[in-house]
């Protein structure tokens, strides 16, 4: 088990729970099937990734999508950062995984629209090193 101090495992669920939100308000839809699809789809992390996730509530930061998006864009660069110096096979494997992740918000209500589109470009080139 690899330890993650409290702020980091806050920036990882401000990160991961973060990227989903703002593929949800991309297109808004069918919030409750939006939130299940992404909470099943946590099984793509890595174990340790998902006690970290499971150890507190959500880390989601308030406001509008124009003022969370960039909170959550550097917490997902902060989070490849962290997974890099700490445990290297987890931040080989966390890109695809939070990318999983926001497609299956994405595709929940069966569409995915072109905004939905753009800000899962906008989250994977944040995960990019």
């Amino acid at each position: 088990m690899i330890f993650y101090t409290d702020e980091e495992s806050r920036t990882l669920r401000t990160a991961v729970y973060g990227a989903m939100l703002l593929v949800s308000h991309a297109d808004p839809g069918p919030v409750l099937e939006e939130r299940f699809a992404g909470l099943r789809a946590l099984a793509n992390l890595s174990p340790d990734l998902r006690v970290v996730l499971g150890s507190a509530r959500p880390s989601v930061p308030a406001g509008t999508d124009e003022e969370i998006e960039p909170v959550v864009l550097e917490a997902l660069r902060s989070s490849m950062k962290t997974l890099t110096a700490k445990s290297p096979e987890d931040a080989k494997d966390f890109p695809r995984a939070v990318l999983a992740i926001c497609r299956e918000v994405a595709e929940a209500d069966g569409v995915v629209v072109e905004a939905e589109d753009a800000m899962v470009a906008r989250i994977e080139g944040a995960l990019a090193l």
